[in-house]
């Protein structure tokens, strides 16, 4: 797909080729699909979730299909923060593509020393992962509190010139609140919805089907709570919004965007296509031509009430 100026955008100061991005835990690195698109089309790669150490992830079943969606339960399986500086950021330079890295900590500290590590040439941003426990105030999820996710990202602004995003786990009352306590924290961007939290139970064994019990629920089957919830909080805020959860189509993604994302993340899509986040970019772009729309921008939030 050709660049062009109807597809450009930028997001926190991040110029990018389009507003369709890739969701972290969905694509890997980046260059598992490189086979499959250009990546230096999409507007950014968010990569898998990073922590401080190694993680091994959870035991058992990991994922499972659910009706119009998934459950899956990784438990942020990943290399390490160093072994990404060291071995994969090198690696993946030479695709030309916006890397924002996601990362997550188990206390507040921990995602200022991530902040600071990879607040290094090559990561264009970093994503807060915040749908962790706070191990510290005795297993607190950081995403369902809002005072723990604006300690989250104030602590992550003072450690790195990188623009900060902080994702939101839809599992609250009032998304609205998490939204506005992130961007008084000095949040670049916002990016919505994290997993719905889900299970599935196996009737014949009678057990659960996930080794975790419970597991993170996306698919086509969340795009009405995360599309109402992007237009909740794209008109409480100010910072921009990226907008995901159950995008399989252009059509999917263009809702978002007048909803009021400034970009859209897809996920669950990546696993059965792994070349759609580059077909939903070309069909956006049919969409503006075909209304003789000049940018992308000029459709964000404009949706008629």
């Amino acid at each position: 797909m050709e660049k062009n100026t109807r597809l450009a955008t930028k997001l926190a100061g991040i110029a990018m080729a389009s507003p369709v991005m890739t969701a972290s835990g969905t694509f890997g690195f980046g260059e598992e699909f490189a086979d499959f698109l250009d990546l230096s089309a999409l507007g950014a790669v968010v990569v898998k979730g990073t922590t401080l150490k190694p993680r091994r992830g959870n035991d058992g079943v990991r994922i499972t299909e659910t009706p119009a969606g998934m459950l899956n339960c990784i438990g942020l399986e990943n290399p390490g923060a160093d072994a990404f500086l060291q071995e994969i950021l090198p690696r993946i330079e030479k695709y030309h593509m916006n890397v924002i890295v996601n990362i997550s900590g188990s206390t507040v500290e921990e995602y200022g020393q991530l902040a600071a590590m990879l607040d290094v040439p090559g990561v264009a941003a970093i994503e807060l992962n915040v749908s962790c426990p706070n191990v510290k105030e005795g297993g607190i999820i950081f995403g369902t509190d809002p005072k723990a996710a604006a300690a989250v990202t104030a602590e992550a602004k003072r450690h790195t010139k990188k623009p900060v995003i902080l994702k939101l786990s839809p599992n609250v009352t009032d998304i609205v609140q998490m939204a506005k306590a992130a961007e008084a924290a000095g949040a670049d961007a916002i990016s919505l919805i994290n997993t719905l939290l889900g299970m599935a139970i196996d009737i014949r064994s009678q057990r659960p089907v996930l080794g975790n019990i419970t597991g993170g629920l996306s698919g086509p089957c969340i795009k009405p709570v995360a599309l109402r919830m992007v237009w909740q909080t794209a008109q409480a805020v100010q910072v921009p919004v990226i907008g995901m959860g159950g995008i399989a189509s252009a059509e999917d993604a263009i809702e978002f965007l007048l909803a009021g994302a400034s970009a859209v993340s897809i996920g669950t899509a990546n696993f059965v296509d792994p070349g759609i986040a580059e077909k939903i970019s070309t069909g956006i772009d049919t969409y503006l031509r075909e209304r003789g729309i000049r940018n992308v921008a000029e459709i964000v939030g404009a949706l008629k009430l």
